[in-house]
């Protein structure tokens, strides 16, 4: 384990990327606490700073944790994971003063097994991939990642956790994307697929359709998108819609550098975004619209663009296929979460709550985002090898069976 440690390239180790994360993780604990208000704010508060202190000392430790050897595990990891999942609908399972059963308390604890499952499913996925990487031309491949996949994806969707079931479906499919299918397979798929796609979206929209009568789809899903979708005819009281729409007021009410300038953000102040249920966690960017304005919300997406772009040199420049995997993985992980929690908070996109990662409140959500930015860090580590690193199958499969994609992004 030392040797190994020794053998790390501690030159190309990411500082840049970690210091960004120490400031959103900052910025998220002032901002809870001013979400918070005076009763709950500091509570909140020192919540964020305990789980960015023990994201740290997980970064850390993973930093040093070759992930060659924490990927062998997955066969344990990945059922543990769904037994963890499934445990939600057990005397454990908790709705953490909300509608839905997404939290297991064990004594004090509470935490959101989807949370850490995402992170499992990566792992596993890069696992098999890089497994059946002389295999990627074979239809039955396709239905091992998707099987993989279906199985976490099913647990959460009956707590119900629609958003992060999402997360898990678009993380399967960058990853199959970037793995080097062939487009052979690929062409066929997202041919039917999106015509697919776009029926569905249709027919969720009919009153009835069977998957509201058999609860696959929840009545309120189905009042979220046709609120969204013609607000006048589905909504016109503004009640569906509310959480959004107040939200928006908010955002709008920091104009360009936002109010925390304006009056320092004492006590006594009135804030828009206090009319705002959940806005210490899903709906979080509401508090940073009107505290810190646009110039201050275009800064905080700035970081996170940083963020996902280092995930993914990262994985352009890493050692092996495995670790391009996982660093790709857990940048589309980021990736969709921050456009779909930004998205719905301004209306873009039907309500649906999925936590920012690194700012909104909750340790779960925290750890995982932080056991991502370790997994990654430990990949930009490893010694070099006499391969270019890059993103071009070719370089991964030499003169065997591979895809005709080339991928070689210029990043």
């Amino acid at each position: 384990m030392i040797n190994k440690i020794k053998q790390y390239d501690w030159k190309k180790y990411n500082y840049s990327l970690l210091i960004v994360v120490i400031l959103l993780c900052l910025i998220s604990a002032y901002t809870v606490k001013l979400a918070g208000g005076d009763e709950a704010g500091m509570h909140y508060m020192r919540n964020q700073l305990v789980g960015m202190v023990l994201g740290l000392i997980i970064v850390a430790g993973l930093s040093m944790l070759d992930y060659h050897f924490i990927c062998k595990f997955t066969i344990l990891y990945y059922p543990a994971g769904l037994l963890l999942t499934a445990a939600t609908h057990t005397s454990l399972g908790t709705n953490n003063s909300t509608d839905a059963v997404r939290w297991i308390q064990i004594g004090g604890i509470t935490f959101q097994p989807s949370e850490l499952m995402k992170i499992i499913l990566i792992l596993t996925l890069a696992e098999i991939f890089t497994k059946l990487r002389n295999r990627l031309d074979r239809v039955s491949t396709l239905f091992i990642v998707g099987a993989v996949t279906v199985v976490p994806v099913i647990l959460i969707l009956t707590q119900p956790d629609l958003s992060s079931s999402l997360v898990a479906c678009f993380v399967m499919v960058i990853m199959i994307v970037v793995a080097g299918v062939s487009y052979r397979i690929l062409a066929p798929i997202f041919a039917f697929g999106l015509p697919l796609g776009l029926v569905l979206f249709w027919y969720i929209q009919q009153p009835y359709n069977l998957l509201l009568k058999y609860e696959i789809l929840k009545p309120y899903h189905y009042k979220r998108i046709m609120g969204w979708l013609d607000p006048e005819k589905y909504d016109p009281e503004g009640n569906i819609v509310y959480q959004q729409m107040h939200s928006i007021r908010a955002i709008s009410a920091g104009k360009l550098s936002g109010k925390l300038l304006q009056d320092g953000g004492g006590e006594g102040v009135s804030r828009a975004y206090s009319t705002v249920s959940v806005n210490e966690s899903d709906f979080i960017w509401s508090v940073i619209g009107e505290e810190f304005g646009f110039l201050g919300s275009c800064l905080i997406l700035l970081m996170f663009a940083f963020v996902i772009f280092k995930c993914f040199m990262i994985a352009k420049n890493s050692q092996d296929y495995l670790g391009k995997m996982i660093a790709v993985g857990v940048a589309s992980m980021y990736m969709f979460q921050i456009f779909t929690n930004i998205c719905v908070v301004t209306l873009l996109l039907p309500n649906t709550g999925l936590p920012l990662p690194f700012i909104s409140n909750g340790l779960s959500s925290m750890i995982s985002s932080m056991i991502g930015i370790g997994l990654v860090m430990n990949i930009s580590i490893q010694p070099a090898k006499s391969s270019k690193g890059g993103f071009s199958m070719r370089n991964v499969y030499g003169n065997g069976p591979s895809s005709d994609i080339d991928l070689d992004l210029e990043l």
